[in-house]
C-alpha cells in the first residue's frame, strides 16, 4: 500500500486530535457544495459486505426541527432526573445539543434489511450494519473538520419517537442525529472534560492473551 509522508501523518494526527463534538455553533449557512463534498466521505467508507446501509435524512423544515428539538428536550429532562447530587447540578449546566443553532441537521439511519451485500458478514453479526454506519459517520466527521466545519452528535433522544416523526421505514434504525455548522470556538480537548464531567484516558487499554 502507498505510504504517506511524515508531514501528512502528523497533520492526520492533528485532525483527529482537533476533531471535537461541537455543541456551540454560529448560525451562518454552510455552502451546499462544501456539504456535498463532506457527505461524499460516506461513499469512501467501509461497510460489511459492501452493503452501504447508511440512509441520511436532512431536516430542513421548521416542523421537523421543532419535533426533533422537543424530542431532545423531553429526553434531556428524563436524563437529568436520573442523576442526583453534584452530578445532577453539573448535568444541568451542560450544553448537550446544538439543535437550536446548527444550520444543517441530519438524521443518519441504518437500513437493517438492505439486500445490498447479500447479507455477507451480517448474517452472524447483524449489528455490523450499524457499525458500518458509525464508521462512515467518522469519515464524514473528519472530512467536515478538515474543512473547518463542526459536527455535534446528539444522543439524548428517543430514537423510536424520532423515527415516527420522520416517517422513515420500519426497518431503518437511528444511529445518529448530527448538527453541522461553523463552530463558535475551537479546542483540542473535549467539552465534557473541560466541564469536569469526565477525564479522557491518556492511553488505550490493551490486553494480551
Amino acid at each position: 500500500m502507498s505510504r504517506f509522508s511524515a508531514s501528512f501523518q502528523a497533520e492526520l494526527r492533528d485532525l483527529m486530535r482537533w476533531r471535537r463534538d461541537v455543541r456551540r455553533f454560529r448560525t451562518g449557512p454552510v455552502d451546499e457544495a462544501l456539504l456535498t463534498r463532506c457527505l461524499d466521505a460516506f461513499a469512501l467508507a467501509p461497510s460489511v459486505g459492501l452493503s452501504e446501509p447508511w440512509r441520511i435524512v436532512r431536516l430542513d423544515s421548521a416542523g421537523m426541527r421543532a419535533a426533533a428539538l422537543a424530542n431532545f428536550s423531553a429526553a434531556n429532562a428524563e436524563a437529568l432526573a436520573g442523576y442526583g447530587g453534584d452530578k445532577a447540578a453539573l448535568y444541568s449546566r451542560l450544553k448537550l445539543s446544538g439543535m437550536q443553532e446548527a444550520p444543517v441537521q441530519l438524521a443518519v439511519f441504518s437500513d437493517e434489511t438492505t439486500d445490498k451485500g447479500a447479507g455477507l458478514g451480517a448474517r452472524t453479526m447483524p449489528e455490523m450494519r450499524r457499525y458500518s454506519v458509525v464508521a462512515a459517520i467518522t469519515q464524514f466527521w473528519l472530512a467536515a473538520r478538515a474543512e473547518g466545519l463542526g459536527v455535534g452528535w446528539v444522543s439524548v433522544l428517543d430514537p423510536d419517537r424520532l423515527c415516527r416523526d420522520l416517517a422513515v421505514p420500519e426497518d431503518w434504525a437511528l444511529v445518529a442525529y448530527l448538527c453541522i455548522g461553523w463552530p463558535e470556538a475551537e479546542a483540542d480537548t473535549p467539552e465534557l472534560e473541560r466541564a469536569g464531567w469526565e477525564t479522557r484516558r491518556a492511553h488505550v487499554p490493551l490486553e494480551v492473551r
